[in-house]
């Protein structure tokens, strides 16, 4: 927002004058309310004091952002893959209400990248020049009647799988398998173990660059695999699944092998963005990389897992350009001696260095 910064202290005496000569100049200005509850009586108190006797023409009382507000963040602690630039500023929102206030005062040219787990994502090593939402732990809350479950954006899948799972439900058991929130999983219809997120989907959360929440029904959007195309540009802040009556014991024994099989087959415990590449229809990434015999193959600090080809690890020192480079050579490979272009799942933001 243009404009002065202005900040008033509740228990000092407030320059009107000074806001009088803003108002003159058709500046902008923001007001910094206080939290305690004394303190924001007394700025509600001073500021209807200055629109009464200033004359204000157009002004909005809402409330302040309640979030936290960091600046020139390093992303890499916050990405599975643990490397990333930085973030021009990052936002970590502490509900709903909080985050649409927040979003209200972005400009609508400002880029906005939403973030989990840091799953399935590679963001450049010259960093996001825009704002980050961190939803990790936020708007986290599940809740549960008869068998429909909610399941706010920023819960890990795998504790939706168990709560379902604890709770007698069956359908969600595939979640403990997916390596993310449950906003990013919306996001790109991620899947596994043959199930996928939107399916037994009712109806989503979403909040859109005005900072408007609604509801939506699952009918409002194409699913694919790995693909969702939305009715609008907007997040998501939660999903409703109906789910089936099932038994507790037996879920929760089916998430236990389900994890079993995944740590058999899968390079778990190692800095990766989990799957590199979508199946292609008909085959699997992992078997037309290996048959171009790629396992371990590496570039500066990103290496072919040994254990499953579609997964690309980083060995310690990678930075994102070496794992890009590796994801364009691997797609080049494959092309080659197969005639499949292999698209990736991990979605690639940023900017190069």
């Amino acid at each position: 927002m243009p404009g002065d910064h202005y900040m008033i202290d509740p228990l000092r005496r407030i320059n009107v004058k000074r806001i009088e000569q803003l108002i003159a100049q058709k500046r902008y200005f923001i007001l910094h309310a206080p939290r305690s509850k004394s303190g924001m009586r007394l700025f509600g108190n001073r500021l209807r004091a200055i629109i009464k006797n200033v004359k204000i023409e157009n002004y909005t009382m809402s409330n302040t952002i309640g979030g936290t507000l960091d600046t020139q963040v390093t992303l890499a602690s916050y990405t599975s893959w643990r490397v990333g630039g930085v973030a021009r500023q990052r936002y970590r929102p502490v509900d709903e209400t909080d985050l649409s206030h927040f979003i209200r005062t972005l400009a609508a040219e400002e880029p906005i990248l939403w973030l989990g787990l840091g799953s399935n994502i590679l963001i450049r090593d010259g960093g996001y020049p825009g704002t980050v939402i961190a939803m990790q732990g936020r708007m986290a809350e599940i809740q549960i009647k008869g068998t429909v479950l909610y399941a706010g954006a920023g819960v890990a899948c795998a504790k939706v799988a168990r709560t379902a799972a604890r709770a007698g439900l069956a359908g969600a058991a595939f979640l403990a398998g997916i390596p993310g929130t449950i906003g990013g999983a919306l996001a790109m219809n991620a899947g596994a173990f043959g199930g996928e997120t939107w399916d037994n989907i009712q109806r989503v959360r979403t909040i859109n660059r005005q900072g408007l929440i609604q509801q939506r029904s699952a009918t409002e959007y194409q699913i694919a695999y790995r693909s969702v195309q939305a009715p609008g540009l907007e997040g998501y802040l939660g999903a409703t699944w109906q789910l089936q009556p099932g038994n507790a014991a037996q879920e929760q024994t089916k998430i236990r092998d389900l994890l079993a099989q995944r740590a058999a087959s899968q390079p778990t415990g190692k800095p990766s963005g989990g799957s590199t590449f979508r199946n292609p229809p008909g085959d699997y990434a992992a078997r037309l990389i290996e048959a171009c015999g790629l396992k371990g193959y590496q570039m500066g600090g990103a290496q072919v897992s040994e254990k499953h080809a579609n997964f690309i690890l980083n060995t310690g020192t990678a930075t994102a350009q070496d794992i890009e480079q590796l994801i364009e050579h691997l797609q080049a490979k494959v092309a080659r001696q197969h005639g499949i272009q292999l698209q990736p799942e991990v979605h690639i933001v940023g900017q190069a260095l």
